[in-house]
């Protein structure tokens, strides 16, 4: 299936804790077919070859969150940006070098999606939504009217992000864009398997 159909439907956010491995497994088991990885520092390269192999034989994309050259070094299916990680600038050549790989950008304002759109980003994450400590710098919350204009403003698959549980995955979902990225949700619970699996059906068609 081609990269672009991939995008739709759960996508897990995981960062470079000590058992990110099993961890991502478990998610992969429940259904989840989006994995990016977040580091907090350098990305630990054994852990992203790692989950590159994981997420290959369970067929699901593998994206790196604000490393692009790190993306390129385990070919993964892509990398995601946001406003502090490449000035304006620098996108136009970071589009260019990852070449047909995906390329996400995080927006939070229409002329951002707009923009986004414009440069030949793939997909759009839009947030946050909802207020989220999994992000100290993720700014006010847009909620969900301020989701659907952003991710209206452009074609592109749209990934709601920001304190979205299994409360109020339906209205994210409600509101049409493709995906919607979880951290805490997952995180928080003693068995990710079955939480993953739990959102996964939620956001089975409407």
């Amino acid at each position: 299936m081609l990269k672009m159909q991939k995008l739709q439907g759960i996508y897990a956010i995981v960062s470079g804790c000590a058992d990110v491995v099993p961890y991502t497994s478990a998610l992969l088991e429940g259904g989840i077919r989006i994995v990016q990885y977040r580091a907090k520092g350098t990305a630990d390269i054994e852990a992203l070859q790692a989950l590159r192999e994981l997420t290959a034989a369970r067929d699901a994309l593998f994206i790196v969150n604000d490393d692009w050259q790190a993306a390129l070094s385990v070919d993964a299916d892509g990398a995601h940006l946001g406003p502090d990680d490449a000035t304006r600038a620098q996108l136009p050549m970071i589009r260019e070098y990852l070449h047909d790989r995906l390329l996400g950008l995080s927006c939070g304002t229409v002329e951002e999606a707009q923009y986004a759109e414009s440069l030949g980003a793939d997909y759009i994450g839009v947030g946050s939504v909802f207020a989220t400590s999994s992000k100290r710098d993720a700014g006010t919350p847009i909620g969900i009217a301020g989701l659907r204009e952003v991710a209206a403003a452009t074609q592109l698959p749209a990934a709601a992000i920001g304190g979205i549980t299994h409360e109020n995955i339906a209205a994210v979902r409600a509101t049409g864009v493709a995906m919607a990225a979880v951290i805490s949700a997952l995180t928080a619970s003693a068995d990710p398997r079955e939480v993953a699996a739990a959102l996964v059906r939620a956001w089975e068609p409407l």
